[in-house]
């Protein structure tokens, strides 16, 4: 295709990395996921990382996490407020664990939470903030950050889709009582499929590792504050502690990440590039809505809103790019609320989800990948130019 949504970051370092790992003869997780746990959290700055074998299971268990520690544990009916753009799993296990979800509408340039509804939000029964940071475009995480801290709130970041942007300086996936990252084939770093969760608390970390596995103590230190431990080491290393999950990642995961996040900076650099050009040749043009920038976007890919003021066709816009050889679809996944799968949800919404719902009928997004993009940016706009007079 001229201009796909997803392309392969890999190279002959990640191909090695997968042979030392066949030659060794040890898959299920091992040293090089311990590895990438360690070079992880020294990149993002977090003192724990918890590797998963994908971005929607660190979302499972930084949830389940969440209602198993010591003091003031989540239970269910406590309410979250939650955006009304992200992707399912960012939802899920809020349902699963029987939690009541409050929708707030996001803001129709930066696709995040409109942070100016959080007091209509806020109930008694609140307990958590769920961040996320939409295609690479930081949410105003330290507002909300702030207004957790303020109110007692349990703050949560979903960074699946923007590793490496940052705000005031810092990481994105930093500011969360626990945070969690995507390593799945289109996202900023690939390990096939695979996901982190992050966290400076020992307890949420020691809670993650336990339900990553089985729910068992086999990979927390003896020092744990999860339980005390025996005598008998026949039992204890089957002592499960958590109803656990099997969430583990391959040990080729882990060697394919190694390799992944060496090159992450060069990657989120040429990404930013290609962002510049897209800016520069949308910017001002009122037929289209483009991402505010908040921070600095590490750029997931390039989202488009036909303004709706000027009654777009969309299915004109559709038919042309496909005519084009670009590749296209919905901006994450929409306004979750328009989904069938809602009907099983407890949930609430403040407020119209206006602008949710104009990019679930107006949006759609475009590639950006970590190499130069610059001929098929050009022709993306000459396209869109064309089907928009």
């Amino acid at each position: 295709m001229f201009y796909d949504l997803a392309a392969s970051t890999w190279g002959p370092e990640e191909i090695d990395a997968i042979q030392r790992v066949i030659a060794s003869d040890r898959f299920t997780m091992g040293n090089h996921v311990r590895e990438m746990e360690q070079r992880f959290a020294e990149y993002f700055g977090v003192r724990q990382a918890v590797m998963v074998n994908s971005g929607s299971s660190a979302n499972l268990a930084a949830v389940a996490a969440l209602f198993y520690r010591r003091n003031h544990p989540l239970r269910r009916g406590d309410e979250v407020i939650v955006p009304a753009i992200s992707w399912s799993t960012t939802y899920h296990p809020l349902q699963q664990y029987g939690l009541k979800l409050r929708f707030v509408d996001v803001e129709l340039d930066s696709l995040n939470l409109d942070t100016r509804r959080l007091e209509q939000a806020l109930t008694p029964a609140t307990r958590m903030i769920l961040a996320v940071s939409i295609l690479g475009n930081p949410a105003a995480l330290d507002v909300m950050r702030a207004f957790a801290d303020r109110h007692g709130l349990i703050f949560m970041e979903d960074n699946c889709e923007s590793m490496d942007a940052e705000l005031g300086g810092r990481k994105t996936g930093t500011f969360g009582d626990l945070n969690t990252f995507s390593f799945f084939f289109s996202h900023h770093i690939s390990t096939m499929e695979g996901g982190m969760v992050a966290t400076d608390d020992e307890e949420l970390c020691h809670l993650v590792r336990a339900l990553r596995a089985h729910g068992w103590t086999r990979d927390l230190p003896p020092d744990s504050p999860l339980f005390e431990p025996r005598s008998e080491d026949f039992f204890e290393a089957y002592r499960f502690i958590l109803p656990g999950y099997n969430l583990r990642p391959l040990e080729l995961s882990g060697a394919v990440g190694l390799e992944q996040l060496k090159k992450l900076p060069g990657f989120t650099a040429q990404r930013r590039k290609n962002l510049a050009l897209f800016q520069d040749l949308f910017q001002g043009d009122e037929r289209f809505i483009i991402q505010t920038e908040n921070g600095k976007s590490s750029s997931f890919c390039f989202p488009i809103i036909l303004n709706p003021q000027r009654n777009p066709d969309r299915r004109r816009v559709m038919a042309a790019l496909k005519d084009a050889d670009i590749g296209y679809r919905i901006i994450t996944g929409g306004n979750f609320l328009r989904h069938d799968v809602i009907k099983y949800y407890d949930y609430t919404t403040v407020g119209a989800m206006t602008n949710a719902d104009i990019a679930h009928d107006y949006g759609f997004f475009v590639g950006n990948h970590p190499f130069d993009l610059s001929p098929q940016i050009e022709t993306l706009r000459r396209v869109l130019d064309q089907a928009c007079r």
